[in-house]
């Protein structure tokens, strides 16, 4: 069996985090926690306590002696933590990763001239504060460098996730895609919430009351695909309920122009009924 990198994380973030925990799970070393400052990283990161304290360091004292480098700082800080590392060891032999969706691995530029090997390897995936996500199962997103892929691979299949190859050119739109999928969603339901206080129901009890629905809904997009999972007034070409949602969604204009942008996504890919009648309806 090859033997498993040691790694240095760059950034102590929500990522950052999750990484600190999953990649030992896997069998991975981590060897040094690499942020701008110590102690704010101590706290944020309650797994270094004791003894694994000795491994965070900072921009200044960092020795980088990891095989692999894993970049994961916001998208803006990625080309200034490369420079800023840039000297502090030799790059020969090395792996650097960064996590940004947006980016392609010519963030890392700097450190492939330096003769690392480098890559993008994205998690596909939302991180926020409060919650610890597992990597199984989760799709990672990779661009770079022939060498570096093949250890994405390896290690993206260790922490049991999928990996899958994203063009240099899409990856801004692989990015949008992932927007789609997890914030923009957070943005609807939230757009819901504020027409479910037009009914006379309360935010707060709006998302239980959704919940069994919104679930029901994911699980036949996944088993049946989108048009066997669509359902409503659209699918049935109710254009005189769909004028009237758009009616009283006028108290809520920021609502109201989500219902029009998604109804008219609905009527180009989804089936409906009475086509050009639900558009005269979006249209008022």
């Amino acid at each position: 069996m090859t033997k498993r990198p040691s790694v240095a994380i760059v950034g102590a973030g929500r990522l950052g985090s999750t990484l600190l925990r999953e990649l030992p799970r896997a069998g991975y070393r981590i060897i040094e926690v690499v942020a701008r400052d110590r102690k704010e990283s101590l706290q944020r990161l309650p797994d270094l306590s004791g003894p694994r304290k000795r491994i965070v360091s900072t921009y200044e004292t960092a020795k980088l002696e990891a095989e692999l480098i894993w970049f994961c700082v916001p998208d803006a800080e990625i080309v200034n933590a490369a420079r800023l590392l840039a000297r502090r060891t030799n790059w020969e032999g090395k792996k650097a990763f960064h996590s940004s969706g947006a980016l392609g691995s010519a963030e890392l530029g700097i450190l492939r001239r330096n003769s690392a090997k480098v890559a993008s390897v994205h998690p596909f995936m939302s991180f926020v504060l409060a919650s610890k996500p597992s990597l199984g199962g989760v799709p990672f997103g990779l661009e770079g460098d022939a060498a570096a892929i093949v250890l994405a691979r390896r290690i993206v299949k260790d922490l049991g996730g999928i990996a899958f190859l994203v063009p240099k050119a899409g990856k801004i739109a692989y990015h949008a895609w992932g927007s789609f999928a997890s914030p923009l969603l957070v943005a609807l339901l939230a757009a819901a919430e504020e027409v479910a206080d037009l009914s006379g129901v309360s935010r707060e009890l709006a998302r239980k009351r959704m919940m069994p629905m919104i679930l029901q809904t994911l699980a036949n997009y996944e088993k049946l695909g989108p048009a066997a999972a669509f359902s409503g007034p659209i699918v049935r070409g109710d254009a005189g309920t769909v004028r009237a949602h758009i009616n009283v969604l006028r108290k809520k204009p920021d609502a109201k122009e989500a219902y029009i942008a998604l109804a008219k996504a609905a009527i180009r890919f989804l089936p409906a009924r009475n086509k050009e009648q639900l558009k005269k309806a979006i249209r008022g």
